[in-house]
């Protein structure tokens, strides 16, 4: 048995990418369970099984008694002492169990243990895969698309995951087989396995395909300070360079726009607007107002983080933006609120 055993682990972890060390932890413990809700024992069977020596056992784990009242769980010391000399009174014995003293478990149902074994090993090995794909971009095909929920199925590498309704980018159209880039925003664990919480909304893609575009952004010349977004509309991001010599927005904008368009074409055509950060807070309200252009900003000292901001009539629309879009993400992005006036009524008289 032991040998077809091994070698069904190492075809397991050629085939399915699972660490062998995962595997027998996983397994271990499902044999463990297995045994002791067969012989009614709780928390008194080891199972060992040693990779390198190919050898797999059972044992029971009694403790030394001078006079045995529970024989599941405890041993003479005199009979202790036949087995090893040196026992002493308190200490315990792993007493190794044979096939007919485990019933079913060994005849039976171990196929099962172990099946159960190698998936909760599938699970552990999705949870750590994934888990180092947290705040990264990954590439899935569409298998299919719940036509009730509107949820699409991806598979990524030899897995399946959901991306939700609510996490794609408004009016995109999907079709089966086409390759979709998302953002892994975490990984949690759960009963019935990990939990992969994907999207296309968050602002953190946005800064993700920043980051790959742009080398500048990736090795940390230039620095993304933060993102306001509505997926499917409008996105701002405030840069900063720490090279005097180095044009952030410039940089992320690339020759030829050749850098933005290919991550606005990732985004559907998702508008956005690259604005230099500034420590103060007037300038970089102002330049967070773009494409408006603003006349003045008066940060108000009687309510925390709010300005009073004066641009040309004939950008007032423009400066709050379609539904307020526009004012919405600038003070999003800024921490302030903004309020806006046109400049012929600043003061409203």
């Amino acid at each position: 048995m032991n040998k077809e055993f091994f070698e069904a682990l190492n075809i397991i972890e050629k085939e399915k990418g699972i660490k062998k060390e995962v595997l027998i932890e996983k397994i271990t413990k499902a044999m463990e369970v297995a045994v002791e809700k067969d012989l009614g024992l709780e928390g008194n069977v080891m199972v060992v099984i040693d990779a390198e020596k190919q050898k797999f056992g059972v044992s029971v784990v009694k403790t030394i008694v001078e006079t045995v009242e529970d024989p599941d769980t405890e041993i003479s010391l005199e009979d202790a002492r036949k087995i090893r000399s040196r026992s002493k009174l308190g200490g315990e014995m792993a007493l190794p169990l044979k096939t007919k003293d485990f019933g079913y478990i060994a005849i039976g149902a171990a196929k099962n243990v172990i099946k159960q074994g190698i998936k909760e090993a599938e699970k552990a090995q999705l949870f750590e895969d994934m888990q180092s794909k947290t705040q990264e971009i990954v590439t899935g095909v569409v298998l299919r698309q719940n036509a009730k929920s509107g949820a699409l199925v991806l598979q990524v590498g030899n897995n399946e995951f959901i991306l939700p309704k609510d996490e794609q980018i408004p009016g995109e159209e999907y079709e089966v087989g086409d390759h979709v880039k998302v953002y892994v925003v975490d990984v949690l664990s759960g009963e019935r396995g990990p939990k992969i919480m994907l999207s296309r909304t968050h602002p953190g893609f946005v800064k993700r395909m920043f980051e790959l575009e742009v080398p500048e952004i990736f090795d940390g010349t230039v620095e993304i300070k933060a993102i306001s977004r509505e997926a499917g509309a409008r996105t701002k991001i405030a840069v900063w360079s720490k090279d005097d010599n180095v044009d952030a927005i410039g940089a992320c904008i690339g020759a030829k726009r050749a850098r933005i368009d290919n991550i606005i074409a990732g985004l559907g055509g998702e508008k956005i607007d690259i604005v230099k950060y500034s420590e103060d807070p007037a300038e970089f309200i102002s330049a967070a107002l773009s494409p408006s252009s603003v006349s003045s900003v008066e940060i108000l000292s009687d309510s925390p983080k709010s300005c009073k901001v004066c641009v040309p009539d004939e950008q007032l629309s423009l400066a709050i933006g379609n539904k307020g879009q526009n004012a919405r993400l600038a003070a999003r992005l800024t921490g302030y609120n903004i309020d806006i006036h046109p400049q012929s009524g600043y003061f409203g008289e």
